[in-house]
């Protein structure tokens, strides 16, 4: 391992005195889809870091081992990364020791995440979702070792519902009661509570209260000329924009593209509509093709994975959705055009079906290449045709005159 990593000074860290735990963890990053060349810089950075606190090995390490492992350490985010690789690392196996507010609700987050999986059957996405607000719910209310689900009151549910109202919106807040509706009523079959608490009050919301926002197509291709495809990340970051752009595809249905939803004999693309559960088979055309060419050519790194599209940073693999949406952001704030403001990556799939209506396409094949279940979902765009509007407007009647 070390003769590979390190061919002119293996010997140094063969004969270093933790020689086995730089072993394992150099494994464990290139196992994970760490590179060479950052699975090198990790471990030439924690052994630095062991040879001058001299920590010795424990069976388990917490949080207070970890600040006197790297005190001595320069305060950087190059040594940053290698303490959070290595707190990944330990957590695997079994030897990091979370601290005691983070456990303090351990067991009954379990017995829920059982429940939501077992009994109710949901997705890993959807359980997660839960088991993250009733975390935050349980610690903002129940903070002090001892306290436990019985000790819940009316009043201190009333204010947790309060204050987070106050920093999210509406339709969010609604998805966060009802998650905390189904915590309570999970407490109180398993006995945990004496009295139902779960009569939560939930914001009104109102179906198509708000249009959905379009952005006009000249600043689309505006965005999309902002981008340096010079770089790897550029050709990769603009492919995908590209994709939203012209197919109107989901944040979540770009990262679940793979190498082989490209039909290059056909010209089609493959897409699992997830939120539909259905399959999608779009036509690419030459420009497409010339976009993703030139990504699979110069912006995709050497890798064996199946995904299309992967991270640009260690460790190696798959883009997320979350990240789709994160470089849209990142790009809309690097091209300074003030129409993208206040925008999200949903307004390029927005864009997408305005341009379709402008063009004469109907509402129900809109509604197909979308992913649509149904025409109301559809509908909410010829809120924003103006232009249709207009001449669909009965003319005012004149008055006669006298």
């Amino acid at each position: 391992m070390f003769e590979q990593l390190f061919p002119r000074f293996h010997q140094r860290y063969e004969a270093f005195p933790f020689r086995e735990l730089l072993a394992q963890f150099a494994q464990w990053l290139i196992d994970t889809g760490y590179g060479p060349d950052r699975t090198r810089e990790h471990v030439r950075r924690l052994r630095q870091a062991l040879e001058l606190a001299g920590h010795p090995i424990v069976a388990t390490f917490c949080f207070a081992d970890m600040e006197q492992l790297f005190a001595t350490s320069p305060r950087n985010a190059h040594f940053a990364a290698t303490r959070g690789a290595l707190i990944r690392f330990l957590t695997d196996r079994g030897q990091w020791q979370h601290d005691v507010d983070v456990q303090l609700h351990a067991s009954i987050l379990d017995a829920y995440r059982d429940h939501l999986c077992t009994v109710r059957g949901l997705s890993p996405p959807t359980v997660a979702q839960h088991i993250s607000t009733v975390g935050a719910f349980l610690a903002e209310t129940l903070p002090v070792p001892g306290m436990k689900v019985i000790d819940l009151t009316r009043e201190q549910i009333e204010r947790h519902v309060v204050a987070t109202g106050k920093r999210m919106t509406r339709q969010s807040l609604q998805h966060w009661v009802a998650r905390l509706r189904s915590f309570l009523r999970f407490c109180h079959m398993q006995g945990l509570l004496a009295a139902r608490l779960d009569a939560i009050d939930t914001p009104r919301v109102y179906r198509d209260e708000l249009p959905p926002r379009a952005i006009p197509w000249v600043t689309v291709q505006e965005l999309l000329q902002s981008v340096d495809r010079g770089q790897s990340t550029g050709s990769r970051d603009y492919a995908i924009l590209y994709l939203m752009a012209h197919y109107g595809l989901r944040p979540c249905e770009v990262a679940s593209l793979r190498l082989d939803s490209i039909d290059w004999q056909a010209n089609t693309l493959r897409v699992d509509q997830r939120k539909t559960r259905s399959v999608l088979l779009l036509p690419l055309a030459d420009q497409t093709l010339c976009v993703l060419k030139r990504y699979l050519d110069s912006g995709r790194p050497a890798s064996t994975r199946p995904e299309l599209f992967l991270r640009a940073r260690a460790p190696s693999g798959a883009i997320k959705h979350t990240a789709v949406c994160g470089l849209y952001q990142s790009r809309a704030a690097r091209s300074g055009l003030a129409a993208l403001q206040g925008t999200s990556a949903y307004c390029l799939r927005h864009s997408f079906a305005m341009r379709l209506l402008e063009r004469g396409v109907g509402i129900k094949a809109i509604g197909d290449v979308l992913g649509h279940r149904g025409l109301e979902s559809t509908c909410v765009y010829l809120r924003l045709q103006l232009d249709a509007l207009r001449d669909v407007a009965l003319p005012v009647p004149q008055a006669e005159a006298v």
